[in-house]
């Protein structure tokens, strides 16, 4: 040690510098000992290999066998689909938007939602498309998203009414 090169330079006593000494020290680790790592054994005392997982005392999850000549996994890749195993190619673009579709024939139906003002029903079909499917009996004034040609030509001629909103235009057309 350079305790005689310390004390001749600071000139300082035997006690003043085993304080500092021992203020300084820090803590020193405890080292672990050779036979402690467990070098040459197989399962480092844990008795099989798979004990020391972590996922407690259950077997492994195994997809192998389902190869050429396999018969027990075949079912399985069958039952899954073909994304189950390996990666899955997704297509990317908009989902169309779904919009509800009511017959004519079918619109007394919602009369009862409507409201009667003298022979005419009133009715609001927001976010329905009207199609010309069946018969319309009545005067009928509706209001929906949108119409096929056709069944404004029906409700024209039955003499009621349809306005249409689009979500682009705010303002709702009437066609008469």
């Amino acid at each position: 040690m350079k305790m005689n090169w310390i004390l001749k330079e600071k000139q300082i006593s035997l006690k003043k510098l085993k304080l500092t000494l021992t203020r300084r020290m820090k803590m020193q680790m405890k080292k672990r000992t050779k036979r402690s790592r467990y070098r040459g054994t197989h399962t480092h005392k844990r008795g099989a290999k798979k004990k020391a997982r972590g996922k407690g005392h259950r077997g492994g999850v195994g997809k192998s066998g389902s190869g050429k000549r396999a018969d027990q996994k075949k079912n399985l890749k069958k039952d899954k689909g073909k994304g189950y195993f390996g990666n899955v190619i997704r297509k990317g673009g908009r989902r169309a938007n779904k919009i509800e579709i009511v017959d004519l024939g079918k619109i007394k139906d919602f009369a009862k939602y409507g409201k009667k003002s003298g022979d005419s029903w009133k009715l609001n079909l927001e976010g329905k498309k009207v199609l010309c499917t069946g018969e319309l009996k009545g005067k009928f004034i509706i209001n929906s998203k949108s119409a096929s040609k056709g069944a404004v030509e029906k409700i024209k001629k039955t003499g009621g009414s349809i306005a249409l909103s689009d979500d682009k235009d705010s303002e709702s057309k009437e066609k008469e």
